[in-house]
């Protein structure tokens, strides 16, 4: 190696030193963070700071392992034992459904429990209850009242949701008047996992106009049919606020919102890259 090219490769070296050190001191986040976590980080930036190439970087310090990209797994595993990027791994379509989900697409039902006890609080051990807030629900019309935790700006959303469903055609009122609740510290049904109601964030509308896969009576070939009779309207309001709805899944529960504004953010971003 001639001497002009020997120091023409230290001065590339020193060059990529100096960037390397600009970026460990600024503390910047990994410009090539995956789109759902960066998602992630950007929907919850009270609790999230970064992601370092390995682990999603909470705002105490706290490092929380992350794969780098959606492994291939079965859909029901994806269910029983979601890691962080299992929870995104099914694209979430906010148009108007015209159609059933596709068979095992459960967009926003794989929870990676570590991920939300740490940010919502484990109400086993009574850490939720004390950051539940009092919504009015649809003051001018039924004057209800639900409890909704107030992390992440959740009671805020499901407030501004109740204000817009407030001003419906009366004839959505029978889907909305008799709400079967928020909180409840609770596991999902048939598993040993919390549901999105033991963390305050996600609301039954009316039961008794909802339709939910489990009570689904199964056809010739043990399939549960999807079924809803929750008009679009409704769905439209909650999806705006940031909530996602149980009717976009293959095991439908068309009466359950739950708050996942990551979902919103994350679309938002699809479209923009198209």
């Amino acid at each position: 190696m001639t001497r002009a090219n020997a120091t023409v490769v230290v001065v590339a070296v020193l060059a990529l030193c100096s960037v390397i050190a600009a970026v460990m001191a600024t503390g910047a986040p990994n410009s090539h963070t995956p789109e759902p976590l960066d998602a992630l980080i950007q929907a919850y930036p009270q609790h999230l700071k970064a992601y370092d190439g390995q682990n999603l970087v909470w705002q105490d310090g706290t490092r929380m392992p992350t794969p780098p990209e959606v492994r291939a797994r079965e859909p029901e595993q994806r269910l029983s034992d979601p890691d962080i990027i299992d929870m995104l791994a099914w694209d979430y379509d906010f148009q108007p459904p015209t159609s059933p989900p596709p068979t095992d697409a459960d967009p926003g039902r794989a929870r990676h429990q570590p991920f939300f006890i740490k940010m919502y609080g484990d109400c086993r051990q009574g850490e939720v209850a004390p950051n539940l807030e009092k919504v009015d629900w649809l003051p001018e019309t039924l004057g209800r009242t639900l409890s909704m935790t107030r992390v992440n700006g959740a009671a805020q959303a499901l407030r501004n949701v109740s204000e817009e469903l407030d001003q419906l055609d009366p004839k959505y009122l029978k889907f909305l008047d008799n709400p079967a609740g928020t909180y409840n510290c609770r596991t999902i049904a048939g598993t040993d996992r919390l549901s999105m109601h033991a963390f305050g964030a996600a609301v039954d509308i009316n039961v008794s106009r909802a339709n939910y896969w489990r009570w689904a009576k199964p056809d010739d070939r043990g399939q549960r049919p999807w079924q809803n009779r929750i008009p679009y309207e409704i769905v439209e309001i909650f999806e705006r606020h940031g909530f996602i709805w149980g009717g976009r899944w293959h095991h439908f529960d068309t009466m359950h919102f739950e708050y996942r504004p990551e979902f919103r953010i994350l679309d938002a971003r699809t479209n923009e890259s198209r």
